[in-house]
């Protein structure tokens, strides 16, 4: 059987002046991950198997800037759904994952 973790969160901040992503749990770990990171992790369906199969989930185009976050929102209390500005917003981002990013960076 599988342990399913749960996270508490208190805070979500998109500093989009620094392109960071910044996460307080509960239990005072900051979890803080560049937004191209972010980006780059998707875990939609489409990005997930671009990676699976040795491709870039986000390839940024010669001269253009990475994308930025046009809005975010919880998706119920285990993640955040995020919208981007190269119009990619099917990734829903669990707080299990973003610690996990973040515990490994």
């Amino acid at each position: 059987m599988r342990r399913v973790e749960s996270f508490d969160v208190s805070e979500v901040v998109i500093d989009r002046q620094r392109a960071r992503l910044e996460v307080t749990f509960d239990d005072g770990f900051l979890a803080s991950l560049p937004l191209d990171v972010v980006r780059r992790s998707c875990p939609c369906a489409t990005c997930r198997g671009r990676r699976e199969q040795g491709q870039e989930a986000w390839t940024p185009r010669p001269g253009a800037p990475d994308p930025g976050v046009v809005g975010a929102e919880l998706s119920g209390a285990w993640g955040l759904s995020i919208q981007w500005s190269d119009g990619h917003d099917t990734g829903i981002y669990p707080w299990a994952s973003l610690r996990r990013w973040a515990e490994h960076a």
